[in-house]
């Protein structure tokens, strides 16, 4: 994936790293992840049902060795939540025990071609889902308090790379909320997620594996890297040092522009407005340095070659010097002009004065 750019409505979820820990959207990815990524037949306790993408159908045992559960009612309690904030849908007929849910959030684009052979269900911790990048803001806009998976996930579906708008995201993929949410705070994420301020910091310390908070001298805020996010290139977390040059370029190109508003606020929209400029910076300076140092791969010079001069023409050139009709020089004092083209050039200037 060359690029994750804000403005993509989905992110890249691997199976593999689902959230851990309490919260409704780690429920939500396990089901999200055995769903039927096409349309097809599949085959559950020796029933064969049909199945469209983002869909899945088996019983209530099957649903709690995919939630991760032992008891009956507590699998049915996590999928009334979900059914209530509107990220499933699912039946259960008491008579056959058969339950089927349907993702309703889920991509349609990324499913893939229809066939009619092979498997319909991915195999459990392979590939990658499509996150809605917002999918989560549907907890937030309704206050609801976030659960520790719930915060995991809402950190991956802002991630961006390469984003454009935010030269951070050029080092390594970045945790974005908004086009002036470069830079985030404690406060403003424990607002979000209604939680204080300890414990958000708490949760970055527990989550340091899948995401890095670099805080920003005085009350600028901090930045945070998603070092899981797949990529097709390698990407290594930014030094201090590299974070600090950025906002000193941005500080340069602000010149004396007034920017309002907190620290935090000022350096958002100094992100969103340089950031365009401090990426072409950079990929200019690269190209220099790449430039300056590039090194010829050839064979050792062993012998040079300069244009001779007029006088030249008449000498003769052969291995032990160089022998000419009008006046004898030797090739190894000859520093451009030789001595003769100088004292005939010397003589024609003298004899332009005297007339």
């Amino acid at each position: 994936m060359p690029k994750c750019l804000f403005r993509y409505q989905w992110v890249k979820l691997p199976r593999n790293h689902l959230p851990v820990g309490k919260g409704i959207m780690g429920y939500w990815a396990k089901l999200a992840s055995r769903a039927a990524f096409r349309r097809g037949r599949a085959k559950y306790c020796g029933y064969t049902n049909d199945v469209m993408p983002g869909m899945w159908s088996g019983g209530v045992v099957g649903l709690k060795s995919i939630l991760g559960v032992k008891r009956r009612t507590e699998a049915l309690e996590i999928m009334n939540t979900l059914s209530r904030f509107g990220y499933i849908r699912y039946t259960l007929d008491e008579k056959t025990k058969k339950l089927e849910y349907v993702v309703t959030d889920w991509v349609v684009k990324c499913s893939g071609a229809e066939c009619m052979s092979g498997a319909v269900y991915a195999t459990d911790g392979y590939g990658f889902l499509c996150l809605p990048r917002n999918i989560t803001q549907r907890l937030a806009d309704q206050h609801y308090t976030f659960g520790e998976s719930d915060a995991w996930l809402d950190l991956w579906c802002h991630t961006v790379w390469q984003e454009t708008g935010n030269a951070f995201s050029c080092l390594a993929p970045a945790v974005q909320f908004g086009r002036l949410g470069a830079a985030l705070t404690l406060e403003a994420l424990g607002r979000r997620w209604g939680w204080e301020k300890t414990k958000v910091w708490r949760f970055f310390q527990k989550n340091g594996d899948a995401f890095v908070l670099h805080r920003l001298p005085g009350s600028y805020g901090c930045l945070i890297f998603n070092r899981l996010y797949p990529l097709d290139t390698e990407a290594s977390l930014p030094t201090g040092a590299e974070i600090e040059r950025i906002i000193e370029k941005m500080r340069i190109c602000a010149g004396n522009a007034h920017i309002g508003g907190s620290d935090n606020a000022r350096l958002n929209k100094m992100i969103l407005w340089y950031s365009r400029r401090i990426i072409i910076m950079r990929t200019t300076d690269y190209a220099e340095q790449v430039s300056k140092n590039r090194v010829a791969l050839s064979s050792p010079i062993i012998r040079a070659y300069i244009s001779l001069c007029w006088n030249c023409q008449n000498c003769i050139y052969d291995c032990r010097g160089v022998s000419s009709r009008l006046r004898r020089i030797d090739a190894n004092h000859i520093r451009g002009p030789c001595a003769y083209a100088d004292f005939f050039l010397h003589s024609r200037n003298r004899k332009g004065e005297s007339t």
